[in-house]
């Protein structure tokens, strides 16, 4: 029997798996942040309810990274505090994020991480850690098609040059 053969959360974390969840960890955590600070300069309530979900679904996944990396005697990035509340019509409106800006940054960061869960899972050796970011990618891609119906469904979505018609041979 070798190294890697038994149970998977016997077997060592290589560099990548390590590098790849600290990472994220981090990642994340600068993210909930931001997002936190989105949160108060939202108007739109359907909005504002998908960044708060957007900020539960990062705090899940710290907690299983985080616990992976201590049992694995990794040490954790560091974590900015949490954001204050602040009311929207306390922001000077020159100063304001609007709803379609937040709505597009949160769309970038969902296809990116998409992709970064994606080569997680391909450089994986370790099939629970796998299998931790094939639910992860699942979840960001239901986010994701959450985010895409209501920028649609707003308005905030701007298409590409569209083929309205078929090319004629």
């Amino acid at each position: 029997m070798g190294i890697l053969s038994g149970n998977p959360k016997d077997e060592p974390l290589h560099y990548g798996e390590v590098y790849g969840m600290w990472s994220h960890l981090l990642v994340n955590h600068g993210l909930i942040a931001g997002y936190q600070t989105f949160i108060n300069h939202i108007g739109d309530e359907d909005l504002k309810k998908l960044v708060q979900d957007a900020i539960e679904a990062m705090k899940e996944e710290n907690q299983q990274l985080e616990e992976l990396l201590k049992t694995n005697g990794i040490g954790l990035p560091p974590s900015p505090p949490e954001r204050p509340v602040a009311h929207l019509e306390d922001i000077p409106p020159g100063a304001r994020f609007s709803d379609p800006e937040i709505s597009a940054a949160i769309s970038k960061d969902v296809a990116e991480d998409l992709v970064a869960a994606s080569t997680m899972i391909g450089q994986c050796i370790r099939e629970d850690i796998a299998a931790m970011y094939g639910q992860f990618h699942m979840a960001k891609a239901q986010f994701g098609a959450k985010m895409l119906k209501l920028n649609k469904s707003k308005g905030w979505l701007i298409p590409p040059p569209l083929q309205v018609k078929s090319p004629e041979n």
